[in-house]
């Protein structure tokens, strides 16, 4: 059984940043590919970010509104933890924050690979 706990969502203006955290417990953290997902009001939940087991691998949703080079995922296996840097945010980036871990130990884009999910944190980006 694995544990994931997000933190760090909130209200933020456009053009801001916010660094969302994910403690996990359980499974060991540092064997398992982890990844960031993220539901918009009315959609369905859509990859964000995903790292590899040691940090070393990542890989960016190619989006329409694509957080390539305004996001930026990270981990920590001495303190289980998972990070996603948000910077420049756009109020298209107001969704539910989730972060997952994978079954495997390399990154993956598709939620089926993910068998743990945290319960979701909120992100606001006004304009």
């Amino acid at each position: 059984q694995v544990q994931l706990v997000e933190s760090g969502g909130g209200l933020v203006q456009a053009g801001g940043s916010l660094r969302l955290s994910c403690a996990a417990s359980g499974r060991t953290f540092s064997s398992s590919a982890m990844g960031w997902f993220r539901q918009a009001p009315g959609k369905g939940r859509e990859f964000v970010a995903t790292t590899s087991w040691g940090g070393g691998s990542t890989f960016y949703a190619d989006l329409r509104n694509s957080v390539k080079g305004r996001f930026s995922i990270s981990r920590d296996n001495a303190k289980n933890t998972v990070y996603l840097q948000m910077n420049s945010l756009k109020p298209e980036d107001t969704a539910v924050y989730y972060c997952a871990a994978a079954r495997g130990s390399h990154g993956s884009t598709r939620e089926g690979d993910y068998d743990y999910w945290g319960q979701g944190t909120q992100v606001t980006v006004s304009s």
